[in-house]
């Protein structure tokens, strides 16, 4: 088969498909993303999903399954041991996570934070999982009025930092920081990230400013992207991909403020001529609805996706490969706020497919991964198995 000049992956954070085989030793039984949301809807309105076979894979209320779809269709389930966006990214591009990174529902263990204050002269108020803005707002008077650190955590595996600017000069929080990441990277806390979430303003009034800075792990091992990069391919970040990968195999990275951002940087870049990997994570899924536990901004934010889709598929060629996918569940109708460990959607469309046909169950999100390599003709991962062939 002639290969692919371009191949662009959309990962729609946490959109899972219903749950895992192994579902029950993450306390996930029952858990469906998708399913959930259309029933808590009355079904859901995505003509342009539905056209491509999103309802072939797994029937979802509303969403007729297509006569004809358009894409190769199927469902994968995840190999690694763990349900977060690291993994579920890092496992796309070719590697497995045999050591779950940490969560912290109740907070990080009082003896990590004693070493923060030591270590900073500073005292920490907070440490609960809280929204980034809600607890500024809660504590930021606080804050100013005695320097503590407002230090939360969320649903992810991720240790933040919040402090005025005027009160935490960048340069110190920035400091403060990396010193977190140095001694969070191992046992017993394995943190995927440390985020550095600076604000300006007067209490009642506080805001955020764009000085936010992730200090994220890089891969345990070489993935798909750094085999791409130095084989002088472009891989082309946009959304949260360059923090999640910590810039690891990229040659371009746009940042994105929301679905609707990112759909917009995707619908540039196809406009742009390069010959390798464009990959987009559209995080409000995830991050505004999902860990929210709210179905109906859910379902409204995936059909909002689906009249954007167009834009995308009409700027494709013969030479493009689409992927859709996903990184984990995130059942807004669940239990808690977590992450859920469910199957996620494939779908494969390029326009010179005739028509899409089932593709055999993907047995690891590496899967995806060994395709990209496949197509490019360079090294392919140690995990995952090409599909490339079966697109006919």
């Amino acid at each position: 088969m002639e290969r692919f000049k371009r191949i662009h992956l959309i990962v729609l954070d946490s959109v899972g498909i219903g749950e895992a085989p192994d579902a029950d030793k993450f306390d996930d039984v029952g858990s469906d993303t998708l399913g959930h949301i259309a029933r808590e809807r009355g079904g859901l309105h995505m003509p342009n999903m539905a056209k491509l076979g999103l309802s072939n894979i797994r029937e979802i209320q509303g969403v007729p399954a297509a006569e004809k779809p358009q894409a190769y269709h199927t469902k994968m389930q995840e190999a690694s041991n763990g349900k977060d966006t690291m993994t579920g990214h890092w496992e796309i591009m070719g590697l497995y996570i045999d050591t779950p990174f940490r969560v912290f529902p109740d907070g990080f263990p009082q003896e990590l934070i004693e070493r923060i204050e030591q270590k900073t002269g500073r005292k920490v108020i907070g440490n609960k999982p809280a929204s980034g803005t809600e607890i500024i707002e809660e504590l930021g008077e606080e804050h100013v009025n005695t320097g503590a650190l407002i230090v939360y955590t969320s649903a992810d595996s991720v240790l933040q930092i919040a402090a005025h600017e005027d009160v935490v000069p960048l340069k110190e929080l920035y400091e403060i920081c990396e010193f977190c990441r140095e001694i969070t990277l191992d046992d017993p806390y394995m943190l995927g990230r440390i985020i550095a979430r600076p604000f300006v303003g007067e209490p009642g009034s506080f805001k955020r400013t764009a000085n936010r800075h992730d200090y994220a792990l890089k891969p345990f091992g070489r993935t798909t992207m750094n085999e791409l990069k130095d084989a002088g391919l472009d891989v082309i970040a946009l959304g949260k991909i360059s923090d999640i990968y910590d810039g690891e195999g990229i040659t371009k990275a746009v940042r994105t403020v929301s679905n609707m951002d990112g759909m917009d940087q995707i619908v540039k870049t196809l406009d742009e001529p390069f010959t390798g990997l464009s990959f987009l994570n559209l995080v409000d899924f995830d991050a505004v609805y999902g860990h929210r536990r709210d179905p109906q901004g859910y379902g409204q934010a995936l059909e909002e996706f689906d009249q954007r889709l167009p834009e995308v598929l009409d700027k494709l060629s013969d030479d493009d490969l689409l992927i859709i996918t996903a990184d984990h569940g995130n059942d807004p109708t669940y239990k808690g706020t977590d992450h859920t460990r469910e199957y996620v959607p494939l779908l494969v469309y390029s326009p010179r497919f005739d028509e899409g046909k089932e593709l055999p169950l993907r047995r690891t999100f590496a899967d995806i991964g060994a395709t990209v390599a496949d197509n490019f003709g360079v090294k392919l991962p140690e995990h995952g198995t090409s599909f490339l062939q079966d697109l006919k």
